[in-house]
């Protein structure tokens, strides 16, 4: 059947690497079903009115209104073989400057919808003893920074649920990916995908600096090329057997040895006091 048999489910969809994506499989010749928050925001920035297409407007962390976007999808093409679990959004603020309704907000989109998603799509995968997840997760998913806490908490999260979830579904032939990318250039930085307190601390002057920085300085600078994002994902799904892990960029690969110097240091620092603890 080649690619005019398989079908992606893309979630959000209307900008981003989610959109570059749902273009490049559609160009390919696969079947596409991708969710948005807006529909006519989605069904103008993707252009496509094909039958290989599906357009669904979606609100992820409603239950109901995922499932209802997954029988539309699976009742139009039958099978659902990938998943790409890609909307999101940032916040850049520090955790005492950010309120309990906006760290809510951050994981009920990054973390509770991807949950959501994954639950309503993986029967369909079971039924078929195949499939693919793609948890588009970040390098800031393993080491985290000040202004970045809550941001790099629900990522922390996607990199658990998604090594636990790689094992529970290995049996079913379904594989899980991480997509951990460093700075890509979309229009994350400077759209609705950034989130900022409503109540800044003025204490917090280096909190005030990341976020003019992130604003003014770095948007149109990210090394990160979304179109080899996208085409890296798209190749990734054709491996038999694909990494769990995939860090895409320099500066990923850099923040995450980073890390994992850190890690080691810290480990042997403190092996003596480690090791106390245990029953003699």
């Amino acid at each position: 059947m080649g690619n005019q048999g398989k079908t992606w489910f893309v979630t959000g969809a209307s900008q981003g690497i989610g959109l570059i994506l749902v273009k490049q499989l559609l160009a390919e010749g696969y079947q596409v079903a991708a969710t948005a928050r807006n529909l006519d925001n989605l069904k103008k920035a993707v252009g496509d009115t094909s039958a290989q297409f599906l357009p669904l407007q979606a609100d992820l962390a409603n239950e109901e209104s995922v499932r209802t976007a997954v029988k539309a999808a699976a009742d139009k093409f039958t099978t659902i073989d990938h998943l790409v679990n890609n909307a999101g959004f940032g916040l850049i603020g520090g955790i005492e400057e950010t309120s309990s309704q906006e760290v809510q907000a951050s994981f009920d989109v990054n973390v509770f919808g991807l949950l959501n998603v994954t639950r309503a799509v993986l029967p369909h995968m079971r039924a078929t003893g195949a499939g693919h997840i793609f948890n588009i997760s970040s390098v800031f998913g393993l080491i985290a920074g000040a202004g970045w806490g809550i941001y790099c908490g629900t990522k922390f999260a996607v990199e658990g649920i998604s090594e636990a979830l790689a094992q529970e579904v290995k049996p079913f032939g379904i594989h899980v990916t991480i997509i951990e990318p460093g700075y890509v250039r979309t229009n994350f930085l400077s759209s609705n995908s950034i989130a900022h307190p409503a109540h800044p601390l003025a204490d917090y002057t280096q909190l005030a600096e990341e976020r003019r920085k992130h604003q003014e300085d770095i948007p149109g600078k990210q090394i990160g090329d979304p179109e080899k994002v996208a085409a890296v994902i798209i190749s990734t799904s054709r491996l038999s057997e694909p990494p769990l892990r995939l860090l895409l960029g320099s500066d990923a690969l850099q923040f995450a040895n980073y890390k994992v110097q850190m890690l080691q240091a810290g480990i042997e620092a403190n092996k003596e006091v480690t090791l106390s603890t245990d029953f003699r």
